[in-house]
């Protein structure tokens, strides 16, 4: 073989050699994680979606990569953070936990897949034509909320049924499901003969107003309507209803954990797990059109028994019995 053959022999197998070692590397698909809090307040759930993306396959790291937003609260900035994932051109935006979000995302695009997980109804908000058959490029789970919002009005009502005035606190900052849970618990305050008063809060200076107002109307306890920015304030809601002596009651477990009174609602584990497999299984192809809104129905009734005493509450028996776990 003469000389410069050699030579350009070995350069075009040294060429070939990078390009074969790149591609038996694994190569990673990227999504957007669009969430309305902080990763500090949302650890045990983003561990849950985690485990949700490896059973259809993939791993944070090793087979997929994640473009992170959080809005810390401010869910004006949702939008903007949305535009910015599908300038990144990542292949599926997850919006979990978040009403305002998963409508953020959904404003910004119409073609990427999006999987969010709500509390409200998603056919109604107009993400998806219909929970059977989405229809778009938009599906995921949603918790029982406003379905079950009147029984946990019901669950105070019962433990404080002398309480003629409730004072329900809303998120002004995310109108829309703001406004479906006043609808829905004006209406069942109006059948157990409760007056109900809307109080506002969307930061955590606005927490003690609330409670201060809660003394003006003479209110007996208070619901706490589901909200993203509220399930990452637990320990303080709990705290000030503890500190304020104001029965109250919440969606998740994390309140009454927390010190709140009651909890009754739906876990956030098996959801956000569902969100995490519904993304990997559009990674492998499947059509977010085809995947049917999930529906969480199994619900929890969580009591603290020593928030009651406390608080001098006495909780009724039938309660204490049909609870899922008495906190003493």
């Amino acid at each position: 073989m003469r000389r410069r053959e050699f030579i350009t022999l070995i350069g075009a197998t040294a060429a070939v050699w990078p390009l074969g070692g790149r591609a038996q590397q694994p190569s990673k698909s990227t999504i957007g994680f669009l969430g309305s809090e902080s990763p500090d307040a949302w650890a045990g759930r983003l561990q849950e979606l985690q485990r949700g993306l490896s059973e259809s396959g993939f791993v944070e790291g090793q087979n997929l990569s994640v473009e992170y937003r959080w809005a810390q609260g401010r869910n004006e900035r949702l939008p903007s953070m949305a535009a910015d994932l599908v300038r990144e051109q990542v292949k599926v935006i997850i919006a979990p936990g978040s009403t305002p979000a998963a409508l953020a995302a959904q404003a910004a695009t119409k073609t990427i897949p999006i999987v969010f997980e709500i509390a409200s109804d998603p056919v109604e908000l107009g993400l998806v034509s219909s929970l059977s058959k989405p229809g778009g490029n938009v599906t995921g789970v949603t918790t029982l909320n406003l379905e079950i919002g009147p029984k946990r009005l019901e669950l105070l009502h019962n433990v404080i049924p002398s309480a003629k005035v409730i004072g329900l606190l809303i998120n002004p900052t995310n109108p829309r499901l703001a406004e479906q849970n006043v609808k829905s618990i004006q209406s069942a305050g109006r059948t157990f003969g409760l007056e109900m008063h809307a109080l506002q809060a969307s930061t955590e200076d606005e927490f003690g107003r609330a409670f201060e107002e809660l003394k003006t109307i003479r209110a007996g306890g208070l619901m706490i309507a589901a909200d993203p920015f509220f399930s990452s304030h637990v320990v303080q809601l709990a705290a000030l209803s503890i500190r304020h002596a104001v029965p109250s009651v919440y969606q998740f477990r994390e309140f009454a954990a927390a010190g709140g009174l009651i909890s009754y609602g739906t876990s956030f584990t098996k959801s956000f797990r569902t969100v995490g497999n519904y993304a990997g299984r559009i990674l492998k192809g499947e059509k977010p059109a085809d995947l049917p809104v999930q529906q969480a129905t199994a619900v929890e009734l969580i009591i603290n028994q020593r928030t009651a005493e406390a608080l001098g509450v006495t909780i009724p028996q039938a309660l204490i019995s049909r609870a899922d776990e008495v906190i003493e």
